[in-house]
């Protein structure tokens, strides 16, 4: 029964830290970035918290009491008769600063979501099974501008002579969520293979409010106004390895490998465009598909461990501009396009002493990591660096305990490398993460798998 009373207290902690968090939550948007106007928005940070406090790396862990997101190879670390469970909620700050007009402008916002929830069990002897449920990007803007005047242009004369300057209001909020299922296969001793599907759902809503604002003449102007709808459902595959070239009694060394296949997105897109007059008439109303594709991704790690000590580190490769050749404009006139990107991951996690009966402190596991990389879009040719630091620790829930709460900060960046040449927003980012790490089987004396022999 012990398992049952440690799940029944962490599931009562979670509930009770989530209307503490979600008081700082100003609304339902799980973004808050310029940067997330066009496609599908922010990609969150995949994997548990366990990886994603060591700067996401994790493509070559394989630890029997943890899940591993990031390669299903890894669920073949399944032991019998037991069963692993992770949830974690995370909450962001986001700190945007631009220099426009001659000044520094800032906005800063919070946000708060879940960010997995995930299980892993045994099927047979060295082949096990996970499910996750995560968000895959995020979409939350709300920015405003005037149209400049452009001397050069003769219709801007004639717009601002008449009429004056045009405002632009930009808004929008949605999610893509991801559901993967996965089988991970120890196919011969210190080599496993892994397959999964995953599923992308979800909505994202766009709208745009455009107003003249006369000076002069007494002419009264309506303001048009645009919503678009995404309707987003697709499928794609990933397949996975991990081989164990070094492995004994003291130390592991594991390398790992995925590929994942991408997949035609093609979001239905309902637009409607109306005129702000006193019946709000609807001048434009059709649907379309946009061609949109989730890209083919590479990913390979390597992963040490010894008793006390882990490193992790990773290389990711997305071939986002390969398969993505539609671009966007922005107010400012810089086009917007998808690009490849690369970024590494580097993590270390420390366990001073998981076996003290005394020191307490001991027994946790402490991480810290470094990401950096590109961001997914390219504004006028200039790529848009990003990196993040992360931190955090798994407090264990008893002596010997897989079972754990887990921790974790990340600060991160975006756009330092060319905001202020190209006018666009520097965006800082802190995020606070609470994790959930459930373990039954051996750990805690319960097999929640073994028929009983006695009523």
């Amino acid at each position: 029964m012990r398992v049952k009373k440690t799940l029944f207290k962490l599931l009562v902690a979670a509930v009770a830290a989530v209307p503490v968090v979600a008081s700082a939550q100003t609304s339902s948007i799980n973004a808050f970035s310029p940067y997330t106007m066009y496609g599908i928005g922010e990609l969150n940070t995949q994997g548990t918290l366990i990886t994603r406090s060591m700067g996401g790396a994790g493509v070559a862990m394989r630890n029997a009491g943890a899940i591993n997101l990031l390669n299903p190879a890894s669920y073949s670390t399944a032991i019998q008769k037991s069963f692993l469970f992770d949830f974690g909620v995370e909450g962001q700050n986001y700190y945007n600063s631009q220099h426009y007009a001659g000044e520094r402008k800032h906005t800063a916002y919070n946000t708060f979501n879940f960010h997995d929830i995930a299980f892993q069990l045994p099927v047979s002897k060295k082949l096990g099974f996970g499910f996750s449920l995560t968000p895959y990007s995020s979409v939350g803007y709300r920015t405003q501008f005037d149209q400049p005047y452009d001397p050069s242009n003769p219709s801007d004369d004639d717009i601002w002579g008449n009429v004056g300057r045009i405002n632009y209001a930009y808004q929008g909020e949605g999610d893509v969520t991801e559901v993967k299922f996965g089988l991970g296969w120890e196919i011969f001793k210190n080599f496993s293979v892994g397959v999964a599907a995953q599923y992308y759902w979800g909505d994202i809503d766009r709208s745009f409010v455009m107003t003249p604002v006369s000076i002069t003449g007494d002419g009264t102007y309506v303001s048009t106004v645009g919503i678009d709808n995404y309707g987003i459902s697709s499928f794609k595959g990933q397949i996975g390895v991990q081989w164990n070239p070094i492995l004994d009694r003291k130390r592991m060394l594991t390398v790992g490998a995925t590929y994942d296949f991408g997949g035609d997105l093609s979001p239905e897109v309902s637009k409607r465009l109306y005129v702000g007059d006193m019946y709000n008439s609807l001048i434009k109303d059709e649907t379309e598909s946009l061609p949109l594709v989730l890209p083919r991704q590479v990913a390979v790690g390597l992963y040490y461990q010894v008793a006390k000590w882990s490193l992790g580190l990773d290389y990711v490769y997305q071939n986002w501009g390969g398969v993505n050749s539609r671009t966007e404009m922005t107010g400012s006139g810089l086009k917007v396009a998808y690009a490849n990107t690369s970024t590494v991951k580097f993590g270390v996690e420390f366990i001073p002493n998981r076996y003290d009966v005394r020191r307490f402190f001991n027994r946790w596991s402490y991480r810290a990591g470094f990401r950096y990389g590109d961001y997914n879009q390219i504004f006028g040719g200039q790529r848009i660096a990003q990196y993040a630091v992360t931190l955090g620790v798994s407090v264990p829930v008893k002596f010997l305990a897989v079972s754990a709460i887990d921790v974790g900060l990340e600060y991160g960046q975006r756009g330092g490398n060319v905001a202020d040449r190209l006018g666009l927003v520097k965006q800082q980012y802190f995020k606070f993460a609470i994790g959930f790490t459930l373990f039954a089987g051996a750990e805690n004396g319960e097999y929640w798998f073994l028929r009983q022999k006695y009523d």
